[in-house]
């Protein structure tokens, strides 16, 4: 038996397979550059290739994951229930769990007081980019650097200037500060990476206790300064942080998981079907003609007149 876990987000794609004992076979990850629909079917198509179309079943789960979910009419889960569960699967012990990703973020409290890891609360910001892999992107784009660049400058800084987190306009107003004091660009990034920290703290723990030990996932977690802000901002000691091996993945080996277990299984349907669907979407939708002068105030008038009417 051979499990599809299929995770599509707001920026990146995931898909992992599974074998009956649950063990990794197969996964990959990659941008979706505004194109989750096609990252999709490109991701199904590989699969499909990889197991000579030898699949038992598909699970959907992200924020475009709902939308292939109806397309292909496959099990869709909640991502919550997705990244606890993976969480737990691989770290029974956890009781709170951090996702990143690229443009929200999760924290997720772990109980376990009737013996198993449950879900005892949780919360999201998904309103704002401001503490999200995207407002790490980019800031590191206006200061001139990759995000691996980004994320080993981070760990070079001597000092950490206090920067807002909360909104990226506040975060550029802060940096533009800091570049006319001469401040190093090394310690204007690690002040961007706690202040992502610092915003999840005050806005998503609330006052809430973080207890260990913490699992730290999503694509952000790759991020060196990230690391060291969430070990050194919930005081947290060096066996009391856990980065999944999989940290990228989490999503989609869920996904996968809940399939295996019936929780949420569907047959396997793939990017034939996806493929169906780009080809007869619409790319032309209806536009206005462009206005230039004169013309644009003939039509103004046009349109008075039929008003009057």
């Amino acid at each position: 038996m051979k499990y599809v876990g299929l995770d599509v987000g707001s920026g990146t794609a995931k898909v992992a397979v599974l074998d009956e004992n649950k063990n990794i076979l197969f996964w990959k990850y990659e941008k979706t550059n505004g194109q989750p629909i096609e990252t999709a079917e490109k991701f199904l198509s590989l699969v499909e290739k990889e197991f000579n179309y030898e699949l038992s079943g598909i699970t959907c789960t992200g924020t475009a994951g709902k939308t292939i979910s109806r397309i292909l009419g496959c099990a869709f889960v909640n991502e919550v229930m997705a990244h606890a569960k993976a969480a737990t699967f691989f770290y029974p012990q956890v009781k709170t769990i951090i996702d990143i990703g690229g443009e929200d973020s999760k924290l997720i409290f772990i109980t376990h007081e009737r013996g198993i890891p449950e879900i005892e609360d949780f919360a999201l910001n998904t309103l704002c980019a401001a503490g999200t892999g995207s407002f790490l992107e980019q800031q590191a784009a206006r200061l001139g650097y990759t995000i691996e660049e980004f994320s080993q400058a981070s760990l070079k800084a001597k000092n950490i200037p206090r920067i807002a987190g909360r909104c990226t306009v506040f975060a550029k107003s802060d940096m533009i500060h800091l570049q006319q004091a001469a401040v190093p660009d090394e310690e204007i990034i690690a002040g961007l990476c706690y202040a992502i920290i610092r915003n999840l703290k005050s806005n998503l723990a609330k006052g809430k206790e973080v207890l260990p030990p913490l699992i730290f996932q999503g694509g952000v977690a790759a991020n060196l300064g990230v690391r060291k802000a969430v070990k050194e901002i919930f005081g947290l000691k060096d066996d009391e942080l856990i980065i999944p091996e999989h940290f990228r993945i989490m999503g989609a080996i869920e996904a996968a998981l809940y399939g295996l277990e019936r929780k949420a299984f569907s047959e396997y349907k793939g990017s034939e079907i996806l493929r169906a669907y780009l080809k007869e979407r619409n790319f032309n939708p209806p536009r206005h003609p462009v206005l230039v002068p004169f013309e644009s105030l003939k039509l103004s008038e046009k349109v008075a007149k039929d008003y009057q009417k």
